[in-house]
């Protein structure tokens, strides 16, 4: 039954690997998915603005639609814009690009289409978001000390470390895919699955070095905001479309029915 189960989980995706090179499988676990939930979707903006936007632009997102999920331009005013910022103006970092790419080694990407951007076969883009910001770990070997599961050699530092506090590598060798696929599901996703000498498995995944400010909970709650915002970010008209869709859907389904009814009744008589 064991084996049944996993086998089933891998082939409906449950836990799905998006494939790296070298054969690696970076497991992704599932984002919230609450883009219709306006209170966190006002939490995630502020933390984007907070934490995000000191370094990654958003150069297709303006500060004005965020009145769409009920922030008001006042509280816009006050609590989200720099003195040069508009409430008109495009959400852009003010950090200088050459001095970027001097610090990190590449400019920070926009952060606009992140969430469809990442989307694979790992999940969907906030799956991979998601599972991104909690997978930094501490490597002396990169040039910020970070290192990160979902995106090996990142040169993005792990800049919410104190709040959610270090965590270091775990490797761990199994002798089949099964039980590296069970010992990846068993913690969350949260894991990267490499073959090894042998036929074996290398599992690869992060703990806790020493708490942080926020509680593990409280940390993933706060990611899942961050990451809520970013997702609707990327295509904020989605929520609409998605129920245009369903009304038309019923309509063109009522409409049938009555196109069916008319041709029988139009056709009866004709032999």
């Amino acid at each position: 039954m064991k084996k049944l189960i996993l086998t089933l989980m891998l082939a409906f995706g449950v836990a799905a690997g998006a494939h790296a090179s070298g054969g690696e499988e970076i497991h992704w676990d599932k984002a919230p998915n609450r883009t219709n939930d306006l209170p966190a979707l006002q939490t995630g903006a502020k933390l984007f603005v907070n934490y995000c936007l000191n370094c990654h632009s958003a150069g297709f997102m303006r500060f004005n639609r965020l009145q769409e999920i009920g922030i008001s331009e006042q509280q816009i005013k006050d609590n989200l814009l720099t003195v040069s910022d508009k409430v008109g103006d495009v959400m852009k970092s003010p950090i200088d690009p050459k001095e970027a790419k001097e610090w990190f080694g590449a400019v920070p990407p926009d952060l606009t289409l992140i969430a469809r951007s990442r989307a694979g076969h790992g999940g969907t883009g906030a799956d991979y978001l998601y599972t991104y910001m909690r997978t930094f770990y501490r490597d002396a070997e990169r040039p910020t000390g970070w290192n990160n599961l979902v995106f090996p050699n990142v040169g993005m530092p792990h800049v919410l470390w104190q709040l959610s506090g270090p965590q270091k590598l775990v490797e761990a060798e199994y002798e089949d895919h099964e039980k590296a696929l069970g010992a990846a599901i068993a913690v969350r996703g949260l894991a990267a699955i490499e073959p090894a000498a042998d036929h074996k498995y290398v599992v690869r995944t992060v703990t806790q070095e020493s708490p942080g400010l926020m509680s593990r909970s409280d940390y993933e709650a706060f990611a899942a905001d961050l990451v809520n915002y970013m997702d609707y970010m990327a295509e904020p008209s989605r929520n609409d479309r998605m129920r245009i869709g369903i009304v038309v859907l019923l309509f063109l389904g009522v409409l049938f029915l009555f196109a069916y009814w008319t041709k029988v009744e139009f056709w009866k008589d004709v032999h």
